[in-house]
């Protein structure tokens, strides 16, 4: 189990006594949009985490949907139970927003990216 994170915080539980926490599926799901979400080389002992999503700016927009699902899959690389399925780019207010299918164990699961 570890703790449950929004925007980067932890969140906490109702009675104010600790924290809320994630398990299983939601468990990988952060896991992942942390992976998604952090600069990859930012980690100078772990430098192959995090992803390189925030070059989308530079690609065509023709080509962001396959540098994007090509991103995802070497930041996920080493989730050996998730697979990537469709990923889809778009804009809105200057950002780029991700769509992302996977398949986490068998289960299916959608995410959203901001980039």
């Amino acid at each position: 189990m570890e703790l449950k994170l929004v925007n980067g915080d932890y969140v906490p539980n109702s009675p104010g006594s600790g924290f809320d926490t994630v398990n299983n599926l939601e468990e990988i799901i952060q896991r992942i949009m942390f992976r998604l979400t952090v600069p990859r080389g930012s980690f100078p002992l772990i430098p192959q985490l995090g992803s390189n999503l925030r070059r989308l700016y530079r690609e065509k927009k023709s080509n962001r949907a396959s540098a994007a699902y090509q991103y995802v899959r070497e930041a996920l690389a080493d989730e050996a139970q998730v697979r990537v399925g469709n990923v889809s780019v778009s804009e809105a207010d200057e950002k780029l927003i991700m769509e992302v299918d996977l398949s986490i164990s068998g289960e299916d699961a959608s995410i959203v990216v901001e980039i």
